[in-house]
């Protein structure tokens, strides 16, 4: 670690904002650019890296840093914008379900809508038990990858396979108007 990096986290250390405001010049723009590669927005990649910043100066100012604060910053932003991302994916088959009923109610009489919407829970009925478990727990119960798998005691990783699995499934067995109502 250089030196000039050294006496600047010892500033934030010690509670100094010249030293939060040293790194936020120096690491600003390229931790922007970095995010931007996560989003669709520039606006949305400041908001992950000042957010990233205001934590820093609240939470983590009492941290040894054994590496370089430049990787520790890239790698808090990379974080925050994987975790923005899950979070805004949670509330995508909401969205998209709330829209779908608009479309179809709009176009069908309500029998037709209540016949569909039983297709696509009878559908969720049908697939194997695992991947409806995990199906539910994170499009109806909006539970994260990582709380399914604590809850079922597997791996996030077969969480994410049951849960794509069970997409496939669904999208393969229904039509598409019932189709627009999964993420």
């Amino acid at each position: 670690m250089e030196q000039h990096e050294q006496d600047i986290i010892q500033k934030f250390k010690n509670g100094d904002q010249s030293g939060l405001r040293m790194l936020f010049d120096l690491y600003y723009t390229p931790l922007c650019v970095f995010a931007y590669k996560y989003f669709d927005s520039y606006e949305k990649a400041e908001d992950i890296v000042q957010e990233a910043f205001i934590n820093l100066w609240e939470k983590e100012r009492m941290i040894e840093f054994t590496g370089s604060i430049k990787s520790y910053l890239f790698s808090i932003v990379r974080n925050n914008s994987i975790n923005q991302i899950k979070k805004d994916s949670r509330f995508r088959f909401e969205e998209v379900e709330n829209k779908a009923y608009d479309i179809i109610e709009d176009n069908y009489e309500s029998e037709q809508l209540e016949e569909r919407t039983e297709n696509l829970y009878k559908e969720i009925a049908e697939l194997p038990a695992q991947c409806k478990a995990v199906f539910e727990a994170i499009a109806f119960d909006k539970m994260k990858y990582a709380e399914v798998a604590e809850d079922m005691d597997i791996s996030i990783n077969t969480v994410k396979t049951h849960y794509k699995r069970a997409l496939k499934q669904l999208r393969s067995n229904l039509d598409i108007l019932v189709m627009i109502l999964l993420p």
